[in-house]
């Protein structure tokens, strides 16, 4: 068996939360623009989502990461 106290807190924090949810805005925004023709959808979808891959470290190291002063709550 696993010991729970040990574990990393996988997704537990803002920082990795904001990250996803962006992420998945963005997925969401870009597939409207496909399914409808529309290429400012689709860019707008793009930057959102690339967006998502910078703030979750950006995050992390302004502390809103596990290991920061927002992480789990033990």
């Amino acid at each position: 068996m696993s010991n729970h106290e040990d574990e990393l807190g996988h997704g537990h924090s803002v920082a990795v939360w904001v990250a996803v949810i962006t992420a998945i805005v963005g997925v969401t925004v870009g597939t409207f623009g496909v399914c409808l023709p529309d290429d400012t959808l689709i860019w707008i979808g793009s930057v959102v989502t690339s967006a998502s891959v910078i703030l979750g470290p950006l995050l992390a190291k302004l502390g809103y990461g596990v290991a920061g002063k927002s992480g789990s709550s033990k």
